[in-house]
């Protein structure tokens, strides 16, 4: 499965951002996705995910309230909406595909190219 992830930028603080990674194939409705970000000189780190049939979302605290993970089987593709963010959300952030909707990055099988999300303050 190859994912693109696009729609990072450069926005201040307190704005919003919509991330969007699209899938190869039609089997992306098979996997759970998973957004993650790394910042300069920090490890990767878990956003959010959601399971293969939408029942399930989790969220890290640091974005809880303010980040909505979404999914459209339909259109192979995974959504991250990202309000009222905030300096230290700036990183690359990267989608994943894998068969359970866990944390650990190490479980996701199938890697997104990252997009670079830039908050100003």
């Amino acid at each position: 499965v190859q994912l693109q992830a696009s729609g990072g930028g450069l926005v201040q603080a307190g704005g919003s951002l919509r991330l969007s990674c699209t899938a190869s194939e039609r089997t992306f409705g098979d996997y759970s996705m998973g957004w993650f970000r790394q910042a300069p000189g920090l490890e990767r780190e878990f956003v959010a995910g959601i399971d293969w049939n939408y029942i399930m979302t989790d969220y890290a605290d640091a974005v809880k309230g303010r980040f909505t993970i979404s999914r459209d089987n339909g259109k192979n593709t995974v959504f991250l909406r990202m309000n009222n963010l905030k300096p230290e959300d700036t990183a690359v952030y990267y989608c994943a595909a894998g068969g359970r909707l866990v944390r650990a990055a190490g479980s996701y099988m199938f890697w997104g190219q990252g997009t670079l999300v830039t908050v100003s303050s």
